[in-house]
């Protein structure tokens, strides 16, 4: 039992996609609709009897419930919300007015001017500008999606990360609860040996010793696992205190050849919605620049008002008749040096720095891909001395050293050192494969992939 279910709802995260190329824009991009609804995720609803958490159940929990990414699936749908707002023209004004009062009797009927009159106006942006200001929200709905997706690979590749370094830590004190009960027999063979005259008093509390040395690791190691327990259950939104338990054996041991970094980065260029998203935050800033620069041709206003007047004509002796108005007015940029072109200015500033943060965007990728591969390598190589060279070898010397001193030809020391060996070499063994797991765990988000040869 890993941990109880079905306690809370949940943020249920669904993503609708459609292939296309984004406006202006280098590269194809994947425009999707992404909805957050409170529900319960998946595979939560169950009973406490649930068994061992594996890697892939794991990364499909945290997908469904973690908190950061509903609230960017809901910043995306807000976002895609917005595009159409910007391109509705601006509400008319409905007016109702009092015109031409009398101010000693307020009757209406008294002066011919007086009149009730009814108007409708609309303001009606220059040509173009409605478009922009669509553009500029489309392209930052497609950033909201991106940054979605992108926290969506994120947490993937953090949730891999955190079962690796979990799964170690279990393999170690497993190792460390073997060796105690091995260091515990080594005892009882050296307090055997004393009492008949074929062993040393120091052989005993050398034993002795060493046992108390695998209790204390054994203690940092559970505070160790506890750690890295709290960390994967963050990211899986579990309450806090809940155990969670991993299988003994992983899915997947094999570590693989990865590409170059080169072809790494270039899988990133065209598949990272991070970097899709910086590209449609730089096509925005564009777009309002556009603006900025429509924004010194004025805007229009036209209206009606329709009059109605109460009384009689005194020269034709009939009803007064009732008056309609037609209105039409534009803006005037008269304060354009200090407003408008200042705000091109603002704008074109916007562009540059936006395309600065696409370069940033892209070195970071770049420095990350570089340093997850060589983290994968190097602990690849460790991986591959340890399970060809180093641990075979020490089991031989540790087993030689256990027969020799069973014949008296090895001494405790030497038999208790070869041991500690193995053990070190053991937990050696599953720290790498679990660093080079985490690495290509992350070096897949990096580059924009779900999963890297797993």
């Amino acid at each position: 039992m890993w941990f109880t279910r079905g306690l809370a709802p949940r943020f249920l995260i669904q993503f609708s996609c459609a292939g296309w190329r984004s406006r202006n824009l280098a590269r194809p991009f994947a425009a999707c609709t992404l909805f957050a609804l409170a529900s319960p995720a998946p595979g939560l609803a169950q009973d406490d009897e649930a068994g061992p958490l594996t890697l892939g159940q794991a990364v499909e929990i945290a997908l469904a419930a973690n908190p950061h990414l509903a609230a960017a699936a809901a910043r995306a749908a807000a976002l895609q919300t917005v595009p159409s707002q910007a391109r509705t023209l601006p509400d008319p004004v409905l007016g109702l007015n009092a015109m031409n009062l009398p101010v000693d009797s307020f009757n209406l009927h008294q002066e011919p001017m007086t009149q009730v009159q009814l108007t409708f106006s609309q303001q009606i942006p220059y040509p173009g500008k409605r478009q922009l200001l669509a553009d500029a929200a489309g392209y930052e709905a497609e950033a909201g999606v991106a940054h979605a997706e992108d926290a969506r690979l994120a947490l993937a590749g953090q949730v891999r990360a955190a079962w690796w370094r979990l799964f170690q830590h279990d393999r170690a004190l497993e190792i460390v609860s073997q060796n105690t009960r091995l260091m515990r027999d080594f005892i009882q063979i050296a307090q055997a040996r004393y009492r008949v005259g074929d062993g040393l008093q120091q052989d005993v509390l050398l034993a002795q010793l060493e046992l108390s040395r695998l209790l204390e690791r054994e203690l940092r190691l559970n505070g160790m696992r506890a750690r890295a327990e709290s960390a994967l259950g963050a990211l899986l939104y579990t309450p806090a205190g809940r155990s969670v338990a991993l299988p003994p054996e992983p899915d997947n041991m094999v570590l693989p050849d990865i590409p170059a970094d080169g072809e790494l980065v270039r899988a990133a260029v065209a598949a990272r919605p991070a970097l899709g998203a910086q590209q449609a935050l730089v096509g925005a800033a564009r777009a309002r620049r556009s603006l900025a620069e429509l924004n010194l041709r004025p805007n229009l206003m036209v209206g009606a008002g329709y009059g109605l007047r109460q009384g009689n004509d005194p020269f034709r002796g009939v009803g007064r008749p009732d008056f309609f108005s037609v209105m039409f007015g534009v803006t005037v940029p008269l304060y354009a040096e200090s407003k408008q072109r200042r705000a091109i200015e603002q704008q074109t500033h916007e562009v540059t720095r936006q395309e600065f943060a696409y370069d940033d965007a892209l070195r970071s990728i770049q420095a990350a891909i570089s340093g997850h591969s060589a983290d994968y390598e190097a602990a690849r190589e460790q991986v591959t001395l340890l399970e060809t060279a180093i641990i075979p070898q020490a089991q031989q010397t540790s087993a030689s050293m256990l027969a020799g001193y069973r014949v008296n030809e090895v001494d405790f020391l030497n038999v208790v050192n070869s041991q500690i060996t193995l053990y070190n070499s053991q937990i050696n063994y599953w720290e790498a494969l679990s660093t080079a797991k985490a690495a290509l765990a992350m070096l897949a988000a990096s580059a924009g992939m779900e999963v890297l040869y797993e």
